[in-house]
């Protein structure tokens, strides 16, 4: 089953941000609906408020929300009351667009009138990706314009006379660039890595190397690092005021491997040489041999399904087909007042998500 991460504004009850995947809550999902939030409407809130799950105690969510000045507010534990905005929002979701779907597991609730004529297994039809698609579409177009009870008003109406009445702050925007990307993918735990000769930079126990390494005056120098969790072939590292990107030794073989992946590789090399009375320290090559074996093929196959279809939400984000992502939101263009520079920061921002198309998108701890 898959797994939903909204982003929601509790005054007017307005779906920000929302992620979906098959991977359990982590801070992949976390970070992943913040890149989505600012993707979208060029910024963040200013106060965040989460409850007591431990991917909201991840240091890269942390570093993320400190990095724009946003404030997280952990609501009290055992007191469901702080959480009924966004709670009601998932049952609303699921009362007016989940249940309405073919292959919905409602009538799992009681398994004795389940047959195989009605079984949700039998009835599977929706892939990730579509499914993506069309709860962005009930989420952003059918959701926002109907009248909320508690408002009087839609959510997109009451979003919008909300910042009418307090403001819109364009000093807040975040350009959706290179920089605002590498801060939404996770580092090592020193946050650097030391440049070795020949070798480049080790990154949870592969090597990756770039040319621009070749200078003599990084070497042996401790480097800035990020790293893809969906991609373990690549990485980055800030040489000499710039993100470059780095290939991982048997690139081949890690190419499009997900971190989430490559631990469950780790574990279970681990449990294979514990069950033989050896031990075993991870290398590189012992991980690229185990991911092309057979062994891996049967123990990792569902994680390979699930990241397959985790590329496929990616590739609708990415290609801007949930809204248009050229233009600057309506509110962004009142709040600057002068038409000449919303046209001048539209272009901008454009140019920003141009040049970065290609760039890798991220993210779960377990």
């Amino acid at each position: 089953r898959p797994w939903a991460t909204f982003l929601t504004d509790a005054f007017s009850r307005r779906f920000l941000a929302v992620y979906l995947t098959f991977d359990p809550p982590s801070y992949r999902s976390c970070m992943m609906v913040l890149r989505e939030c600012v993707r979208r409407h060029h910024r963040l809130p200013q106060i965040v408020v989460v409850d007591g799950g431990p991917e909201f105690g991840s240091v890269y969510f942390e570093t993320l929300l400190a990095r724009y000045e946003c404030t997280k507010k952990t609501r009290p534990a055992a007191q469901p009351r702080f959480g009924s905005v966004c709670e009601r929002l998932f049952g609303t979701t699921n009362t007016r667009f989940v249940h309405n779907l073919v292959g919905n597991t409602q009538i799992l609730q009681n398994v004795r009138q389940v047959t195989r004529a009605v079984d949700p297994k039998e009835h599977a039809r929706w892939t990730l990706s579509r499914l993506y698609v069309r709860l962005c579409e009930w989420a952003y177009e059918v959701y926002d314009t109907i009248e909320h009870p508690a408002l009087g008003t839609s959510p997109r109406e009451a979003f919008v006379a909300g910042l009418v009445q307090s403001g819109q702050r364009p000093h807040r925007l975040i350009l959706y660039d290179e920089d605002f990307r590498m801060f939404t993918l996770p580092t090592t735990r020193k946050g650097t890595a030391m440049l070795q000769p020949r070798l480049g930079l080790k990154i949870n126990h592969i090597f990756y190397w770039s040319e621009a390494f070749v200078d003599p005056e990084v070497e042996r120098t401790q480097v800035p690092v990020r790293y893809d969790p969906f991609d373990a072939g690549l990485a980055y590292a800030f040489v000499k005021g710039r993100w470059v990107r780095c290939i991982s030794e048997h690139h081949a073989r890690f190419a499009g491997r997900s971190e989430r992946e490559i631990r469950l590789a780790s574990v279970e090399l681990h449990r294979q040489n514990q069950r033989c009375a050896q031990q075993l320290t991870v290398t590189a090559r012992k991980l690229a041999d185990f991911l092309a074996s057979l062994e891996a093929e049967e123990v990792l196959l569902d994680q390979r399904l699930r990241d397959a279809a985790a590329k496929d939400v990616f590739a609708v984000i990415v290609g801007g087909r949930v809204d248009d992502r050229g233009q600057l939101p309506p509110f962004v263009a009142s709040a600057l007042g002068d038409e000449s520079k919303s046209q001048a920061l539209a272009q901008r921002m454009d140019g920003d998500q141009a040049s970065g198309e290609g760039a890798l998108i991220m993210y779960e701890d377990y």
